[in-house]
C-alpha cells in the first residue's frame, strides 16, 4: 500500500509538472461582437469561438433587442472549416441600445454548455431581458438525466464486479450471489433506456415531457451519445437472451444434447462483454475529446473496469460474509485470499489510470484550488484515501485469516542430549484388536500415576481422568492462541462494508466529475484575451467580469466590466451588475479602482455613476502599460459590500 501511494504521488509530480495546454468539455473563449462591448456600427453576425466542436441545436442561437423583443435571424451554423466556432446571420438596421445573446450548444464530450451575453449599439441601455443561462443539467430533465447516470455507474459495477467475483475467487456458493447479478443487469438496463429517452430534452434543457417527441428521438439516434448508448442497450439485451437461452437449454434439451462451455471460452466471452461495454462510457465522455484521445480511452475503460472489480466485488464478498455467518463452508479462505489478489490489481490499476487523467483534466497545480473540477477531485481524492485505508485494513484481516494455524500437536523440540532413547524393556507388547497401551517409563511429553492412565494434553494425572482441555487455549507457548475464523469473519465484513460505503461515496463523486468542466479547460477559456480581435473587424474592448458573495442571502452574483478601449491613455468604463438569478440587479453603490503594483501607482478612482441600470465614466485616464490590478467593491445594502479585484493588462 505505501508503494503503490508513493508510485502515485511520484507520478502526480511527474505529469503536473510536465502539463501541456489542451482541452475537453467546451468552453466559450471568444465572441464577436466582444461581451460587454460598445460597438458604433450594427454587427452583420455574432460569432462565438469555443475551445472544441460543438454541436447545433434547433434553437442555439437565440438575439433579444433592448425591449427584451426576439431578433429575427438567419439560422445558426458553423463557420466553413471551423467546428468549434459558430455563427448567426442579424438583420440589417438594428437600432442604438443593448443586446442579449443566449445560446445553448453541446459539446464535443457530449455535455451541453449554455450561457449569455451582450453587446451594445451605439450606446448602452438599460435592458429589460433577463435571460438566466441555463447551465448544463437544469431544470428537471437534467436532475433525471443525472440520476439516469448515477445508476447506470452503481448498477454497472455491481454487475461487472459481481460477475469478476465469480469467475475469479470461485466461491463455492453462488446461489446468494444471482439477486446481486440480476440487480445489476436490469438496473444498467432500465437506466440505459431511461437515458436514451431523455438525452434530446436534456441536450435542449427542455422538459422532460419531451422524451417521446419525434425530433428528439431522431436527433438522438444520430448522435454520437445516442449511438453509444443504443450499443450498451443492445449488449445487455444481447446478454440477457444468451442468458435466457442457457436456462431454456437445461431445462429443455436431453442431458445428453447438453454441452458444457469450456472455462477458458466463458472467460474470453464475458471479457469481451466487459470491455466493449466499458468502452460505451469512456468514447462518450471527457476522455473522448482533447489530448491524447486514443490514450485517454483506454485509460477511463481500464479505470471503469479496475472500479467495478473492485467495488462491486467488495459487495458480492460482503454478501457471501453474510451467508457464511450462518454456513462457514460457504466462504473457504481460498476464495478471500484470491479477492485479496484481485483488488490489489484493481487498485494498481485504479492508482495509474487515476493520475494520468487527474493531469489530462487539470493541467496545472492552480487549477486543483481554482476551479469547480478541481475541488471536487480534491473531495474524490480524499475518499480515495480513505477507501484504500479501508482496503489495507481488510486485506491485514484477509491475511490473518489465510495464516495457517498451529498444529496442535506440535510440541516443544527438545535438545539430542535430553531425548532418553526407549529400551526394548520399556516396550510395552500390544494387544491384537484392542487399544494401545502407554509405555512404562516417562517421556518427555507425559508421565504415567499410579491408574495408568494418560489425559490428552500427555501428561498423566492422579485421578485418572481425561483433561479434555484445547491445547490452543493453554497457556504453553508450543500452543499460541489463535481465534477461530468467525471472529476473523466477523471483522472482515464490517471493514468491507465501511469500504463499500465509501466506494459508493466515490461513484457518486465520479459522476460528478464527469459531468463537470475540466479545470484544463477551464483555465485555457479564460486565458483568451478578451480583447482579441473578432472576426467583425471591430475594434473590442478589455472586458472582466468578476463573481462575488458579500455572504448573505441573495447577496452575490457578478460584475462585468469593460474598459475601452484597454490602452493607455482616455479609457471609458462601464460597469454591469447581475444578480442569483443572472438577470441585471440594481446596487446602491459601486466603486473601481486601478492600482499598479510594480510602480507604486493608484489606487486611481473610476468615479463610475449610476446610470440607470448599469454604471459607467466616460473618461478615465491609464497613464502607463503593464499589469494593473482592478479592485471593485459592490454595496448590496446598507451595511453589506464586498471588494474583489483581478488582474487586467493595459497595452499601448
Amino acid at each position: 500500500m505505501r508503494g503503490l501511494l508513493l508510485l502515485g504521488a511520484a507520478l502526480c509530480l511527474l505529469l503536473l509538472g510536465t502539463a501541456a495546454p489542451a482541452s475537453a468539455h467546451a468552453a466559450l473563449r471568444g465572441t464577436g461582437p466582444g461581451d460587454g462591448s460598445l460597438v458604433k456600427k450594427a454587427p452583420r453576425q455574432v460569432t462565438l469561438a469555443f475551445t472544441e466542436s460543438v454541436g447545433l441545436l434547433t434553437d442555439s442561437l437565440r438575439v433579444y433587442d433592448p425591449t427584451n423583443h426576439r431578433v429575427r435571424t438567419g439560422e445558426a451554423a458553423h463557420v466553413p472549416g471551423h467546428s468549434d466556432t459558430v455563427r448567426v446571420p442579424l438583420p440589417a438596421g438594428l437600432r442604438h441600445g443593448t443586446y442579449t445573446v443566449a445560446w445553448r450548444v453541446v459539446s464535443a464530450d457530449s455535455h451541453p454548455v449554455s450561457g449569455a451575453l451582450t453587446f451594445s449599439v451605439g450606446e448602452r441601455t438599460a435592458s429589460t431581458t433577463s435571460v438566466v443561462p441555463d447551465g448544463t443539467g437544469d431544470g428537471a430533465a437534467g436532475r433525471l438525466y443525472d440520476i439516469g447516470r448515477y445508476l447506470a455507474y452503481l448498477s454497472v459495477a455491481l454487475l461487472l464486479g459481481t460477475a469478476a467475483f465469480v469467475a475469479y475467487c470461485r466461491p463455492p456458493s453462488r446461489a446468494h450471489l444471482r439477486p446481486l447479478l440480476l440487480a445489476g443487469g436490469w438496473t444498467l438496463l432500465g437506466s440505459t433506456v431511461a437515458l436514451f429517452l431523455l438525452r434530446g430534452p436534456y441536450e435542449e434543457g427542455a422538459s422532460p415531457a419531451r422524451a417521446f417527441a419525434l425530433s428528439s428521438l431522431s436527433r438522438t439516434v444520430t448522435s454520437r451519445p445516442g449511438e453509444l448508448l443504443l450499443l450498451r442497450l443492445a449488449l445487455l439485451l444481447g446478454a440477457a437472451a444468451f442468458a435466457l437461452a442457457l436456462k431454456n437449454a437445461r431445462v429443455l434439451l436431453p442431458r445428453r444434447w447438453r454441452r458444457r462451455v469450456p472455462r477458458r471460452d466463458a472467460l474470453a466471452v464475458g471479457a469481451t462483454f466487459a470491455v466493449v461495454l466499458s468502452l460505451t462510457w469512456a468514447a462518450a465522455e471527457h476522455a473522448s475529446v482533447g489530448l491524447q484521445v486514443p490514450v485517454a480511452v483506454v485509460s477511463a475503460a481500464l479505470h471503469l473496469l479496475a472500479t467495478a472489480a473492485w467495488l462491486g466485488g467488495l459487495t458480492a464478498l460482503l454478501a457471501t460474509l453474510r451467508r457464511a455467518a450462518t454456513d462457514p463452508a460457504a466462504l473457504p479462505v481460498r476464495v478471500v485470499a484470491r479477492f485479496s489478489r484481485l483488488a490489489l490489481a484493481s487498485v494498481t490499476v485504479l492508482v495509474a489510470t487515476g493520475v494520468y487523467q487527474s493531469w489530462r483534466g487539470l493541467g496545472s497545480w492552480a487549477a486543483l484550488t481554482g476551479t469547480s473540477y478541481g475541488r471536487i477531485l480534491t473531495v474524490k481524492l480524499s475518499a480515495v484515501v480513505l477507501l484504500l485505508m479501508a482496503a489495507s485494513l481488510s486485506r491485514n484481516w484477509t491475511l490473518r485469516l489465510a495464516a495457517p494455524s498451529a498444529a496442535p500437536e506440535s510440541r516443544v523440540p527438545q535438545p539430542e542430549e535430553a531425548r532418553v532413547p526407549q529400551s526394548e524393556e520399556s516396550r510395552v507388547p500390544q494387544p491384537a484388536g484392542g487399544p494401545p497401551l502407554a509405555p512404562l517409563s516417562a517421556d518427555s511429553t507425559g508421565t504415567t500415576d499410579s491408574t495408568g492412565t494418560t489425559d490428552s494434553t500427555g501428561t498423566t494425572g492422579t485421578t485418572g481422568t481425561t483433561d479434555s482441555t484445547n491445547p490452543a487455549d493453554s497457556t504453553d507457548p508450543s500452543h499460541p492462541f489463535r481465534p477461530p475464523p468467525s471472529f476473523f469473519y466477523q471483522y472482515l465484513r464490517r471493514s468491507v462494508l465501511a469500504e463499500v460505503a465509501v466506494g459508493v461515496v466515490v461513484l457518486v463523486l465520479t459522476t460528478l466529475l464527469t459531468s463537470t468542466l475540466p479545470g484544463r479547460a477551464a483555465t485555457e477559456a479564460t486565458a483568451e484575451p478578451a480583447a482579441a480581435t473578432t472576426t467583425t473587424g471591430i475594434p473590442t474592448a478589455s472586458v472582466t467580469t468578476i463573481p462575488f458573495d458579500v455572504g448573505t442571502a441573495g447577496g452575490h452574483g457578478e460584475v462585468q466590466i469593460t474598459l475601452d478601449s484597454g490602452r493607455v491613455g482616455v479609457n471609458s468604463v462601464q460597469a454591469v451588475v447581475y444578480g442569483p438569478d443572472g438577470g441585471l440587479s440594481s446596487v446602491p453603490e459601486l466603486r473601481v479602482t486601478f492600482t499598479l503594483p510594480a510602480q507604486r501607482i493608484g489606487p486611481l478612482d473610476t468615479k463610475v455613476t449610476d446610470r440607470g441600470g448599469y454604471w459607467a465614466a466616460d473618461s478615465f485616464a491609464l497613464p502607463i502599460p503593464g499589469e494593473w490590478t482592478m479592485k471593485v467593491t459592490v454595496r448590496v445594502s446598507e451595511v453589506d459590500q464586498v471588494t474583489v479585484s483581478r488582474p487586467v493588462r493595459v497595452t499601448r
